[in-house]
């Protein structure tokens, strides 16, 4: 009796079906992206609230139609990172050609954790990472792999500082001291959330307090360490900011690598969003002392043009990445230990990883690595633009002066005790206007309006336009 495939999957992998709906798809997206990076009355945000968004993606699975119109409604039902007026969360406006590059990665669906199933990804991945390496200015024993996020990659990162320094192997045995990292106050919050994670609870995560900059006070190092020793904590790594999420505020990294080295801590770097800044010759300057870390941690996808998520995790000494996790997998590799570059799932969390090299490759190998600095140096030339125009504008403060692209002001032509609820007021009704997004941040206790400028559409005119809306709707307020 013949067996035949069922004709619904028979449908699923139609190539002429395929080949009609990419080619509707393309032309949508490039209508889509060229509409609203040239026309400022197009909208940012379609703002809906969730319960009306809820409902009408429960009855468009009632009444699906097209699966164009799934593509078109996706498109204004969403916000659009493309518009010069998005200037709010950091996350890349993702060069076009990393898009197709996922498209692939998606279609193939090679995972990475061992080389038969990802050859093309493991290999262009180790070339993607040698190459980060050797911007943070690592020697030849350095080696990294490629992750899904900043969060995991700074976990993998102090679980590799936990195997490096902790007396006891946490791995085989449990833990056996009180184990403890030092870290900025204003250190992204996954960095506490790996340390809770890893078993550390509160009291193993030694928060050191800020300047006037937001740059942790190195000043106060020694105290802290000395403090944690008589509660009779081990403290197994330093953490640098390159730069704080908040305020994009850059640590002295250097000063950091001098008191880890001091006291044989392992010294990692958080460079999540500003790291990139090694492939700048205008901007490194404020990574200096970088090279000295273990380890790195730098996101593509915030200030290198990549779809999220894609992270690097570089390691000075590369062995140390794979000493992290020691078990065995025979289906996958036979030595569990041996330093094989190649599969990629002895180092990461990740088997089944997505090709998350390609889509970095994609952009170095087409454009040439001058594209990732030409964008750091426009997007944080425009940062510092903003702020200045802000600490012109007489209705404004502006919390730092930023070394970054980030940018955090907010109104003050109102009475003291309302300026908080004001600020929070007018960035709702931005947001429900669609006209812009932007975020906000609390710093000491002060609510702000926070920007970051990540779209290299952005001009001068974006931020004015910007205050001059922020004062027409707290005049309304």
């Amino acid at each position: 009796m013949a067996h035949h495939t069922p004709p619904v999957l028979q449908k699923a992998y139609d190539t002429e079906s395929f080949r009609e709906l990419g080619h509707q798809l393309i032309e949508l997206l490039a209508d889509h992206i060229q509409q609203v990076q040239s026309d400022t009355n197009q909208l940012v945000i379609p703002y809906r609230t969730p319960d009306t968004e809820l409902n009408y993606w429960q009855n468009h699975l009632n009444n699906p139609g097209k699966p164009i119109d799934l593509f078109k409604g996706i498109l204004q039902h969403s916000i659009n990172l493309h518009h010069p007026r998005y200037i709010g969360h950091q996350i890349a406006v993702p060069a076009l050609i990393s898009g197709l590059a996922g498209m692939m990665s998606d279609v193939l669906n090679n995972g990475t954790g061992v080389y038969e199933m990802g050859m093309a990804s493991n290999a262009i991945e180790r070339i993607v990472t040698d190459w980060v390496a050797e911007k943070i200015g690592y020697e030849k024993s350095a080696s990294g792999l490629i992750t899904s996020g900043g969060t995991l990659a700074n976990l993998t990162a102090l679980l590799a500082a936990r195997k490096a320094k902790a007396p006891t192997d946490v791995w085989d045995k449990g833990h056996a001291e009180k184990l403890a990292i030092m870290v900025s106050e204003e250190a992204h919050y996954c960095v506490d959330r790996a340390a809770k994670v890893m078993g550390l609870g509160s009291e193993g995560i030694i928060k050191i307090p800020v300047d006037e900059r937001f740059k942790i006070r190195t000043d106060l190092l020694e105290d802290h360490l000395r403090k944690a020793k008589e509660k009779g904590l081990i403290v197994i790594a330093l953490i640098g900011c390159a730069s704080t999420t908040a305020t994009g505020s850059y640590d002295d990294l250097a000063a950091l690598a001098d008191f880890a080295e001091q006291h044989n801590l392992w010294y990692h770097i958080d460079g999540a969003h500003g790291g990139a800044v090694v492939f700048s010759e205008q901007y490194r300057h404020l990574a200096k002392g970088i090279e000295r870390a273990d380890s790195v941690v730098i996101d593509f996808h915030k200030m290198m043009l990549t779809p999220a998520l894609n992270t690097a995790l570089v390691f000075k000494r590369g062995a140390d990445g794979y000493k992290t996790f020691h078990q065995r997998a025979q289906y996958l590799w036979e030595l569990e230990q041996s330093p094989e570059w190649y599969h990629s799932g002895k180092r990461t969390f990740e088997c089944t990883k997505l090709m998350l090299s390609i889509k970095v490759y994609a952009i170095l190998s087409t454009y040439g690595a001058g594209i990732f600095e030409e964008n750091i140096n426009h997007l944080y030339g425009m940062g510092l633009a903003f702020a200045k125009m802000i600490e012109q504008h007489p209705d404004f403060e502006i919390a730092v002066l930023p070394e970054a692209n980030i940018v955090n002001f907010r109104y003050i032509n109102a009475p003291a005790d309302q300026v908080n609820e004001l600020n929070a007021a007018i960035r709702q009704e931005l947001i429900e206007s669609g006209k812009f997004y932007i975020v906000q941040t609390v710093i000491r206790d002060k609510r702000y309006l926070r920007t970051t400028v990540m779209n290299v559409h952005t001009q001068a005119s974006d931020f004015e336009a910007l205050l001059a809306e922020i004062v027409q709707i707290a005049s309304r307020l």
